[in-house]
């Protein structure tokens, strides 16, 4: 075989290689499409009050991803629900207003949700868990990592 050839050869190669890993790393990102219902009795709310109720729904369509979450915690005196959502491509900012920014991207197989509010920093990740449930941590700035756990719906 001629140098010529050899060279064509290895960078088809590389090439090749290099397209399979990424498809294969992005193969397992549509495992979490769905809607995934909260596991309260196996969540860590880290201090704060523990939901009772709970669903987020990811869907990454061809690097769009939108990730819808709906939380309702019932207190003694009062029930409190909070829904959020965004829709966006990945790692795009989406801003809500000029005190909230937000993205979505991916990490590996960790489909990682940066936002900012007021000068508050969250960060949640969700990712598959080794049983098949999702498993979501949540750190916010000024508290304690909060790990929460879904079934598939």
């Amino acid at each position: 075989m001629s140098l010529k050839v050899c060279k064509s050869f290895l960078k088809t190669f590389v090439a090749l290689v290099f397209f399979s890993v990424y498809a294969w790393a992005n193969s397992h990102h549509h495992d979490l499409n769905g809607t995934w219902k909260l596991v309260p009795t196996r969540s860590e709310f880290g201090g704060e009050p523990a939901l009772q109720m709970g669903t987020v729904t990811i869907n990454d369509r061809e690097r769009n991803i939108t990730v819808s979450r709906n939380f309702t915690y019932e207190g003694a005196d009062q029930t409190v629900s909070y829904s959020s959502s965004i829709d966006g491509k990945e790692n795009a900012s989406i801003h809500e207003g000029p005190a909230f920014k937000t993205k979505a991207k991916w990490d590996g197989d960790v489909l990682k949700v940066t936002s900012m509010q007021d000068g508050i920093a969250t960060v949640e990740r969700f990712k598959l868990s080794g049983d098949g449930s999702m498993m979501l941590t949540v750190d916010r700035s000024g508290h304690r990592t909060e790990t929460l756990f879904f079934q598939r719906q």
